[in-house]
């Protein structure tokens, strides 16, 4: 977020900031939303309905008060700690155990062969598809800003995002259609629960915890360009925020977030890369200001389109055209502010 300074201005890079921190608070709580979903089903299927462990109210907080903690001890901590020595190993036995699981249990070729039901066109889909990492692009330089090198850690992210994301949305797609009732909120942890003892919801449980710890810890992040605060303290006030949302908002479509956040990132990141890329050509301005015009009328031109595509042209898709006129707006209007 500070890094958008150099093509938003000072205090322009602040719209974005407030923007990323609102879906990092949204995102936060799904995550906690999905654990103590996870734990309650878990804890039903072993030990009785009327156990005292199935409790939606414990496992919240419970998991809030877990997600927030690594949250305030940062990335260093926890990635070196956990994520580097046995955590990231733990979720890649996870995928590799819930892709043996779907080949062993699923027919895989009538799930191919089904036919659509027409209730989302091709390019709704492609829009959703990209606004999940979409989402996760601001937060990438929180962490790689550790790195060694920069080639290191622009291939590390883009091959480790794409690899992630087809993969894990694949498999999400497979198992709610292999084993999930339709209409249900909950659909694919239901699914989850009744394939393979209940053990993919335990990899769920492990997955989840890491984003949770990234979405609290990038939020006060955001914060910290917006407030003169430690990012600890702006952490454990977002950990409590995501945590009372999560205590009352109950886990539903997220498609509208989604479409929300695509709107909002995709005009943006247009806008940045061709600033940085192609009008800076990777080097610092001579001086910042406090408000760059032509990014945020680009920008604003960008999120405008998206919304008119969306919702009058829905199967033409909004999010690359949105993307391409703020980078292409970006660029005359650069121009003409040089």
């Amino acid at each position: 977020m500070a890094a958008l300074r150099l093509s938003l201005g000072q205090q322009g890079a602040a719209l974005p900031a407030l923007l990323n921190l609102l879906q990092l608070v949204g995102w936060g709580a799904f995550e906690i939303i999905v654990m103590r979903d996870a734990a309650s089903l878990l804890a039903g299927k072993f030990l009785g309905a009327d156990s005292a462990w199935g409790n939606a109210t414990l496992w919240t907080l419970l998991f809030g008060a877990l997600a927030t903690l690594l949250a305030i001890a940062g990335p260093l901590a926890f990635v070196r700690r956990v994520l580097r020595q046995w955590g990231i190993w733990l979720l890649l036995g996870a995928c590799a155990w819930l892709t043996w699981n779907l080949f062993a249990k699923a027919d895989l070729a009538m799930l191919w062969a089904r036919p659509g039901d027409g209730s989302m066109s091709f390019a709704l889909g492609f829009d959703l598809a990209i606004a999940m990492p979409l989402s996760w692009l601001p937060l990438i330089a929180d962490y790689s800003r550790f790195g060694k090198r920069a080639s290191g850690v622009f291939a590390g992210a883009a091959l480790g995002f794409f690899v992630g994301c087809l993969w894990l949305m694949g498999l999400g797609v497979a198992y709610t259609l292999a084993f999930a009732a339709p209409e249900e909120a909950n659909s694919l942890l239901l699914a989850l629960a009744g394939a393979g003892m209940g053990i993919p919801l335990l990899l769920i449980l492990l997955d989840e915890s890491e984003k949770a710890f990234a979405d609290i810890h990038s939020a006060a992040v955001s914060s910290g360009t917006l407030l003169p605060l430690k990012v600890e303290h702006l952490a454990l006030a977002i950990g409590v925020l995501c945590t009372l949302i999560a205590w009352l908002a109950p886990l539903a479509q997220y498609e509208h977030f989604l479409l929300l956040i695509g709107s909002v990132f995709a005009p943006l990141f247009g806008v940045v890369l061709m600033d940085h890329f192609v009008l800076r050509r990777r080097q610092l301005p001579a001086s910042v200001p406090a408000l760059r015009w032509d990014s945020l009328l680009a920008w604003a031109c960008g999120v405008a389109l998206f919304h008119l595509l969306a919702n009058l042209y829905p199967e033409i898709g909004a999010t690359l055209p949105a993307l391409l006129l703020a980078a292409a707006l970006q660029w005359l209007l650069g121009r003409l502010r040089r």
